[in-house]
């Protein structure tokens, strides 16, 4: 069988490439020094292990023989799993979108020797994919000057592209800017099937945190019926797993039926988020069993039994994607039975369902009472008889073979399934949901931990049984976020060592990561190794850009700690992109939850005396998204809780910017206060 200098690696993305013909190198020194002493172009291709066009370019090019020979004779390979390094992906998606203006994955772009990009794309097939090889291989070949010029050209355009002016003035926030910014966001919703009215549709999660609070400031009843009707829909569609719980990455059309079928962990971290604190505002038992579900599922298929969470489910099975979750009409009758009738019905095998080769996805478009009442059974009745449905095709499903599991232990996105399991423990009170976020944020804390104080970007259970570890630097995403998952988590346990870790890693991101001159943090730290560029992600897209979620912890910190530096940190980055905001609203959600913070009144929580933790549970029924919460059952040194325990009493302490209301002791007089 073919190696290549992959099969040592511990990415599951560059173990499948381990036996291409391609004489593949992950990056490092070894692969760069080979460019430079051959003078040879370089090939860096960039993709994960659950992408499905990854896995047909790989099938179509990358096993061929006569393909393989092309670029091993002419280019030295290079391999990159861009969930590994996200910010060798952020540099060269950022050269081919400037190239040819669309980017995606796998991403392939050719680079000079010293790494500087001059050609790039997505998928190619294999054809087409040879006569670029060929022609690339050429021109470097008779015009080197020229591709050296260009090389430098779009060098420049990388270093100009960030998204925000350096502003230098004071920050003023308005909520005219808010307002802009929905109203002109409202012009793409999809007022029938939720969601933007385009397809593909992804969930964005962040979104609609974004536009349930901008719903709780301003009443504005469409936005509320918006964000409601996306997630009725997303939860009725083939988007959600019906069987097993948990979302697909998108919905290929634009009614959330045909779902791009890997499952990502940190779309399901955020969704949790997301229906926890819907069902917090609505109560709607939906939502509740969407949380429930999800959650099952990622004990059951996600979750590393030392703690931690893996990082995705492919899309593919068997080479056919889709074929682990879909079903043939006659498979279902004959394992349902007598139930089948109602389970059709239920789950849309009809034409609603039905896609492709007589494949259905189970989808759903009635809720519990209307599909009751067709069949004149009670709610109870009918949810016995899904309920029991359900297991035996579990059951059956499970016989099938499984889409591939990367197991990858990511940070940043293991702090998202954190921060859900405490939003889904604040919402329902189970107290299994905080022990897991307890358990997961010990074992990243444990073991991504490095001597100076700084934290790895990603483990797995190879290197912990003890495999050579490789450098794991950690991004500005696996600061900001970890730091928000134990801010959360402090929220949820009142155990102030969470708290105390969130500074300290805020701290280290200050000093390694911020760029006094823009107001901005870069992505890499200023020890990380050095690429082409070094770039700062700005615009939210499928999660929260890094430093929108930097600039929310800080501005979280600044409150605890009563640090001054971390606020006005916080407000110049915001200031930098409010410019941007209203044009763009999807990608700046995460900065409108800020400026939410800045422009409507922001509440300090303060809950002190030997009933805290069941004070906190009984506030923590309503949604109230505009405070943060101090507590403790004991004598606390914490800023917000100094001098206020009072032996045989609890009380609650509303403030705003340092002033407090009078304290109370009910749950519900403090509600009031916070209205």
């Amino acid at each position: 069988m073919t190696t290549n200098h992959l099969v040592h690696e511990t990415s599951p993305y560059l173990l499948q490439h381990a036996h291409n013909p391609v004489d593949w190198y992950p990056w490092g020194n070894e692969a760069w020094e080979k460019a430079k002493q051959e003078n040879k172009l370089v090939l860096v291709s960039i993709g994960y292990s659950s992408c499905h066009w990854c896995h047909v370019m790989e099938r179509e090019s990358f096993e061929d023989s006569a393909t393989a020979k092309l670029m091993n004779e002419n280019y030295v390979c290079i391999k990159v799993d861009r969930e590994e390094r996200p910010d060798i992906d952020q540099v060269y998606m950022n050269a081919v979108q400037l190239m040819t203006g669309k980017g995606g994955w796998p991403l392939n772009c050719f680079t000079l020797p010293d790494g500087r990009p001059i050609y790039g794309g997505t998928y190619f097939p294999n054809e087409a994919w040879k006569e670029v090889l060929v022609k690339l291989h050429d021109f470097y070949k008779t015009n080197p000057d020229t591709a050296k010029q260009y090389a430098d050209e779009l060098v420049k355009g990388i270093h100009q592209s960030e998204p925000f002016k350096i502003k230098s003035t004071e920050p003023k926030f308005s909520s005219e800017v808010l307002t802009g910014m929905v109203d002109n966001w409202k012009k793409s919703f999809d007022s029938k099937e939720g969601g933007p009215n385009r397809a593909p549709k992804f969930p964005m999660p962040n979104n609609y945190e974004f536009l349930l609070r901008y719903y709780y400031f301003t009443k504005d009843e469409s936005i509320q019926n918006h964000v409601l009707l996306t997630l009725d829909k997303m939860a009725f569609g083939g988007v959600y797993d019906q069987l097993g719980g948990g979302f697909a990455r998108y919905s290929t059309d634009a009614q959330w039926k045909v779902p791009h079928f890997e499952k990502m962990l940190y779309d399901n971290a955020q969704l949790v988020t997301l229906y926890s604190n819907a069902y917090q505002l609505t109560h709607k038992k939906l939502y509740k069993d969407v949380v429930y579900e999800t959650l099952v599922f990622i004990e059951r298929e996600m979750t590393y039994e030392a703690g931690g969470f893996f990082s995705a489910l492919d899309a593919d099975s068997e080479g056919e994607e889709g074929k682990y979750y879909v079903w043939k009409k006659e498979e279902l009758e004959k394992l349902l039975g007598e139930k089948a009738k109602i389970f059709f019905e239920y789950f849309n095998v009809n034409k609603n369902g039905l896609w492709e080769h007589g494949n259905y996805i189970l989808l759903r478009k009635e809720t519990d009472e209307e599909v009751a009442k067709k069949f004149s059974v009670s709610v109870d009745e009918l949810l016995r008889i899904i309920s029991e449905s359900k297991k035996i095709l579990l059951a059956e499903r499970e016989k099938r073979i499984r889409p591939g599991l990367d197991d990858k232990i990511i940070t940043s996105w293991n702090a998202m399934m954190i921060q859900a399991y405490c939003n889904a423990f604040d919402v329902f009170g189970e107290k299994k949901f905080l022990d897991a976020a307890q358990k997961a944020a010990e074992f990243i804390l444990k073991n991504s931990s490095q001597k100076d104080g700084g934290i790895q970007h990603h483990t797995h259970p190879k290197i912990l049984s003890g495999k050579p570890e490789k450098e794991s630097q950690g991004f500005l995403e696996d600061y900001s976020f970890l730091s928000e998952a134990l801010i959360a988590l402090y929220q949820s346990s009142l155990d102030e060592r969470w708290l105390n870790e969130a500074k300290r890693l805020s701290d280290y991101a200050v000093k390694n990561f911020y760029d006094e001159q823009s107001g901005m943090f870069y992505y890499t730290s200023k020890l990380s190794a050095k690429l082409i560029s070094r770039q700062k992600e700005i615009m939210d897209n499928v999660t929260p850009s890094s430093n929108s979620s930097m600039a929310r912890v800080l501005f979280e910190l600044s409150l605890y700690f009563e640090e001054k530096n971390f606020r006005k940190i916080s407000q110049r980055m915001l200031n930098n992109v409010m410019d941007d905001m209203a044009g763009y609203g999807p990608y700046y959600s995460n900065w409108g939850i800020l400026l939410l913070n800045e422009v409507f009144p922001f509440h300090e929580v303060a809950i002190a005396g030997k009933s805290a933790r069941e004070k906190l549970q009984e506030l923590n029924r309503y949604y109230i998204p505009n405070k943060i919460i101090a507590g403790s059952e004991s004598v606390s040194s914490l800023v917000l809780l100094q001098d206020r325990f009072v032996n045989g009493n609890t009380m609650i302490y509303i403030c705003q910017n340092n002033v407090c209301k009078l304290p109370v002791e009910r749950v519900s007089d403090a509600v009031k206060q916070l209205k």
